[in-house]
């Protein structure tokens, strides 16, 4: 079929092909819980209303989600295949790992199964273009050359090794450091090994960008923010709580748990038994037990995971995003400011998004300029509603997924 995309300088309507595509994942989008799955399904809802054929082949994860998703409508929009594996490791096979050259963090995603299974899906269907997200699926580049024709798309979602070269800059511990720049060192290399092993690559920030060209990028390149569909988010005030703070986000990723326990660590006593007057809540999955320590009746709440993420968020005021290492764009900030949310964030955190200090988020980078921010949002709402009203603003500017799939679909017609 062909289809209109758009209207050009001189009025005259474009028409492109719809296209076939399949895109690979190293965890499956269901539950869009998470930055990740929430991108994934995002990208997918906003190709399927333009038409194109989508094919979704997941790794299934064990500590993620189920293969089978109760229910979501998006499946009877698309072909979906998930392969479960487990990617735990051995303390023996940890230890043997530091005698050889590879990544676990890589490796660990290889399943021969599963790419028995991909070989197949390859040799029955003839795809126009394969989309990547992200490294960990990047072992089956080879099996997907050798069988197919289709021009093979890489999303970074982050620089990979840089997230954990930040990780190793936080650590104190020698023995911490060395290990994390040992990981960071092989992520890299194999991260510039597939770089111009792929037709193109599209990445979230203007910083990511520059990483690729300085690593020698040879293949056609793509900035597109994250995308969200804003109908989803319909923030109401009259059911928010003010004063309050709150984290949401997975600490299964080392630095969102690595920021949060630097917020508690500093912020604790300070908002239990201190002159910070306002209720903390963390949630998000995979929240360790340890961190039940912190909790304290009436004041510090530790959730673990929400059944409505968004109902969450509309019914707390403050968003922190202490985040002192990591990559790539934050999906969940995307978000609070979709829902009017006023955010503090470090300048890491906010990272490739087009905020303005004081206008539609607070930057904070040090414990004092933390401080300040919390105790100035906890004590005037006013001003926390104005940040809030001009986020939504600019998410809906730079960040609705109608206008950035049809940018993507673009980039792959370029290539094609």
């Amino acid at each position: 079929m062909i289809k209109p995309n758009g209207i050009d300088t001189f009025g005259i309507t474009n028409y492109l092909p719809d296209l076939r595509i399949l895109i690979l994942t190293h965890r499956t989008p269901f539950p869009q819980n998470g930055g990740y799955p929430i991108v994934v399904g995002n990208t997918i809802k906003g190709l399927v209303a333009l038409g194109h054929e989508v094919s979704l082949i997941s790794l299934n994860v064990n500590k993620y989600s189920s293969a089978t998703p109760e229910s979501d409508e998006l499946l009877e929009k698309i072909n979906y295949i998930a392969y479960n594996i487990d990617t735990r490791i051995t303390m023996i096979e940890a230890v043997s790992n530091l005698f050889t050259h590879n990544s676990y963090n890589i490796d660990k995603y290889y399943n021969a199964g599963f790419e028995k299974l991909l070989l197949k899906n390859l040799q029955e269907n003839e795809y126009d273009v394969i989309q990547l997200e992200g490294i960990f699926v990047g072992p089956y580049l080879g099996t997907i050359r050798k069988a197919s024709k289709a021009k093979v798309i890489f999303r970074a979602h982050n620089i990979e090794h840089q997230v954990w070269q930040k990780l190793a800059q936080q650590k104190s511990d020698p023995l911490k450091k060395w290990y994390l720049q040992l990981l960071a060192r092989r992520i890299k290399n194999y991260e510039l090994e597939l770089l111009n092993k792929f037709d193109g690559i599209v990445v979230f920030t203007e910083q990511d960008k520059g990483s690729v060209i300085s690593f020698g990028n040879k293949v056609p390149l793509k900035v597109l923010p994250i995308g969200i569909d804003l109908s989803l988010y319909k923030p109401d005030h009259s059911k928010t709580d003010f004063p309050s703070l709150f984290f949401l986000g997975s600490l299964d990723w080392l630095p969102n748990r690595e920021g949060i326990e630097w917020f508690m660590d500093n912020f604790h006593k300070d908002l239990t038994d201190g002159p910070l007057k306002a209720k903390f809540y963390v949630a998000g999955h995979n929240i360790p037990e340890q961190f039940d320590d912190y909790e304290v009746l009436g004041k510090v709440f530790i959730h673990g995971e929400v059944d409505d993420a968004l109902e969450f968020v509309n019914s707390k005021s403050i968003m922190i995003v202490p985040l002192l290492s990591g990559g790539g764009m934050r999906v969940k900030i995307v978000e609070g400011m979709a829902m009017e949310k006023c955010i503090i964030s470090t300048s890491l955190g906010a990272e490739g998004i087009n905020v303005e200090n004081g206008k539609n988020i607070i930057i904070a980078n040090n414990l004092d300029e933390f401080y300040k921010a919390v105790k100035k949002c906890i004590t005037d709402e006013h001003y926390c509603l104005e940040i809030g009203r001009n986020a939504r603003k600019l998410v809906e500017q730079q960040h609705n997924i109608n206008m950035i799939i049809p940018q993507l679909t673009d980039f792959y017609q370029s290539i094609v």
